[in-house]
């Protein structure tokens, strides 16, 4: 009988965002399309290596291994189906438990989101990404050249969350853009015992609290906030996390200064924000993904949609 997906914490990713297949898709940017799938099929048994966002899905799976399923994780790709049978391959090779998958040899996959009942999709395509956050769906755009995890911890998940327009609204986010940062100060202080709405990513973090309440495997997940907010604005997001009853284990306001040497030390195994130059910085230094949501992506989202796809997967 078929799994349901109901009752588990659903990831949605894209070949590229799991697997290296940078050399591949180089081919397919050439502009040979039959160059590439003939490529895949040369390689069939030759299994992809890791890619940025493998070390989360590897430990996301490692909550199973007590023998009950809470998390599953569905590959959700552009590539066609030839090169399809490749991926589950280098899954398999990997020891990944991969049984579900849909591609869409070029059509835009996002429209699946909903019927797989996703908890998150991770895509190296910026306009899936977009599509996916308008549809009300944490997404990230997986920046493949940035720094692989670590193993320094190898039974603990982390994962580290921006916070305005990622784990909250871009409410604040607006304030500090069109009036600046002695504005955005003040109309914090002033809303400190106001939650702030909720963001595109609180219902994954909502998962992650409800997979660590009930998983019995030894594996432990670990949170941190890290955010460009200084005190006093420190107090308002720490007052939201407390209204929605989600802990997180750690909390950086850093007052502006660069997240990477922070999210060094911290050693995620992801990290998302939506601000582009923080996710470039952040990437020299940890595996990271862009949240395109909010004030500051608004115009590239509209410009996004516009502009057909540079790749062969998402």
């Amino acid at each position: 009988m078929p799994t349901p997906l109901d009752d588990k914490l659903v990831v949605a990713i894209s070949s590229r965002a799991l697997f290296d297949l940078e050399e591949e898709n180089r081919v397919f940017e050439g502009g040979d399309a039959e160059g590439y799938m003939r490529l895949q099929l040369e390689r069939l048994d030759v299994p992809a290596q890791p890619g940025i966002a493998y070390s989360m899905v590897k430990k996301l799976l490692r909550f199973n291994q007590d023998g009950v399923e809470r998390v599953e994780v569905v590959i959700l790709s552009r590539n066609d189906p030839v090169s399809g049978m490749r991926i589950f391959s280098s899954g398999a090779a990997q020891a990944l438990r991969l049984e579900r998958g849909v591609f869409t040899q070029g059509r835009a996959p996002f429209g699946y989101l909903r019927p797989l009942n996703a908890d998150i999709f991770l895509s190296a395509n910026e306009g899936d990404v977009r599509e996916a956050l308008a549809a009300g769906f944490p997404a990230a755009h997986v920046m493949v050249g940035a720094r692989p995890a670590g193993n320094g911890y190898p039974d603990e998940l982390r994962i580290a969350f921006d916070g305005d327009a990622v784990l909250f609204s871009d409410e604040a986010e607006r304030v500090f853009q069109q009036k600046g940062l002695d504005a955005f100060q003040r109309h914090e202080k002033r809303k400190a015992d106001e939650p702030l709405p909720a963001g595109p990513f609180k219902p994954f973090l909502v998962a992650l609290h409800r997979l660590q309440q009930s998983a019995g495997t030894g594996m432990r997940i670990r949170t941190a906030l890290v955010t460009a907010r200084g005190a006093p604005a420190h107090r308002r997001a720490i007052q939201t996390l407390m209204q929605w009853n989600i802990r997180v284990d750690e909390a950086m306001f850093l007052g502006g200064l660069p997240k990477g040497e922070f999210l060094r030390e911290f050693e995620p195994d992801f990290f998302f924000d939506d601000q582009s130059g923080h996710i470039r910085q952040a990437a020299g230094f940890v595996p990271a993904g862009h949240v395109a949501a909010g004030v500051t992506n608004a115009s590239k989202t509209a410009e996004t949609r516009r502009r057909p796809p540079r790749s062969k997967d998402a």
